[in-house]
């Protein structure tokens, strides 16, 4: 996989990055309705400047202390929700 991509979702598109640390545009500017990361496993969710930002966590073996999750994007016509589910290990 490239270490970024953007994905369209319908009317929706959606930036895929591994480390957030590495954002090389402002999605805001560039019309991103969320970004994905991953390189923390922190699952964490938040908006800024009208853009989601959704870090699922890691579904494999516990990392550290954080806890074992995954999230999901919703994608419709009102736009782009997540949610993050901890799984129970």
């Amino acid at each position: 996989m490239p270490r970024t991509d953007l994905v369209r979702a319908g009317a929706a598109f959606i930036y895929v990055i591994h480390d957030l640390a590495e954002l090389d545009l402002d999605p805001a500017a560039a019309g991103c309705s969320a970004v994905v990361s991953g390189h923390s496993h922190r699952p964490t969710q938040q908006r800024r400047d009208g853009v989601l930002f959704i870090n699922p966590g890691s579904a494999g073996p516990r990392r550290f202390t954080l806890p074992v999750a995954l999230g999901y994007l919703l994608v419709s016509a009102a736009g782009v929700e997540a949610g993050l589910i901890e799984l129970e290990v």
